[in-house]
């Protein structure tokens, strides 16, 4: 029987919104201090943090493991939707981080942003925040299996760079204006485009661990298959072989086999011998 983990995955969901929440007050606060466009521009692609965890807490209440009338299968594939969902969210960051950088080139003349130490060390907080959450989603997420904790963990930490980012930015900016050096005021815009690429890898990651489940892609060869079950004394032959799912989470698979046994009772061990070998070698499996 598959563990249904909801339970454990939404509290984690419900401590990393609380974090999530506090990061985006205190980008939001330090960008109207400081007058930084880019931290304000951070402070949105932060809302897509937040915005991941609600749709994790809603797709991890819906995406339960065990089947009913209705979903013979389960209800797991709603946790990949969710998934897909951030990685629809990583796309648009991505989009945001572009467009900002390539505004703020065309923009002449750059505003002076006005920062302190103690700003500085707000942020430093913040992305300490944000490398917790993203190290815990993961751990957590690869610990339970849960594909949506994981998806978000690499969300968080596309933030995480971004952050680096804005904050490697206004030091720049600062160092420029206090040295005058104006090359200085443009090194947040140049970082800008290999940190969106960062961003688009991670949602090329999500897509990629993701897409198999939704589209019932093969999850193990039959040959691999046919070799287990032909291993176990008492199969003469087995055909008709199919799989989906994705091993390490979930793995259906069907097959006609024909056993060699005297009475129904000795058919039935030779097939849950077969099942308990599947089980062993691309756990969990439903047969």
């Amino acid at each position: 029987m598959v563990k249904d983990n909801r339970d454990r995955v939404r509290r984690v969901l419900a401590l990393t919104l609380g974090l999530n929440l506090v990061v985006l007050c205190i980008k939001v606060v330090v960008g109207y201090i400081t007058g930084s466009l880019s931290l304000l521009a951070d402070a949105l692609h932060s809302v897509t943090d937040s915005a991941n965890n609600v749709l994790g807490l809603v797709t991890n209440h819906l995406a339960t493991p065990q089947p009913d009338r209705e979903h013979p299968y389960g209800h797991q594939k709603f946790d990949a939707i969710g998934a897909l969902g951030i990685a629809a969210f990583l796309g648009m960051a991505c989009f945001e981080i572009f467009s900002s950088a390539v505004e703020r080139i065309l923009t002449p003349g750059p505003k002076a942003v006005q920062i302190s130490p103690g700003e500085l060390w707000l942020l430093l907080l913040v992305l300490g925040i944000n490398i917790f959450v993203a190290f815990y989603e993961r751990k957590v997420g690869q610990r339970l299996g849960s594909s949506i904790l994981v998806a978000d963990a690499k969300h968080t930490m596309s933030d995480v760079w971004v952050t680096i980012l804005v904050i490697a930015g206004l030091i720049a900016v600062w160092q420029g204006q206090v040295w005058h050096l104006p090359q200085l005021l443009w090194l947040d815009v140049v970082l800008a485009f290999p940190v969106a690429l960062l961003v688009f890898k991670s949602g090329y990651e999500v897509l990629q661990e993701n897409l198999p489940w939704l589209v019932d892609r093969m999850a193990v060869a039959p040959e691999a298959i046919h070799a287990v079950a032909m291993s176990v004394p008492g199969i003469i032959n087995c055909h008709d072989i199919a799989s989906r799912g994705v091993v390490g989470r979930q793995v259906f698979i069907e097959m006609h086999a024909i056993v060699d046994a005297p009475d129904v009772a000795t058919a039935h061990k030779i097939t849950e011998e077969v099942e308990a070998r599947l089980e062993a070698r691309f756990a969990p499996v439903r047969v």
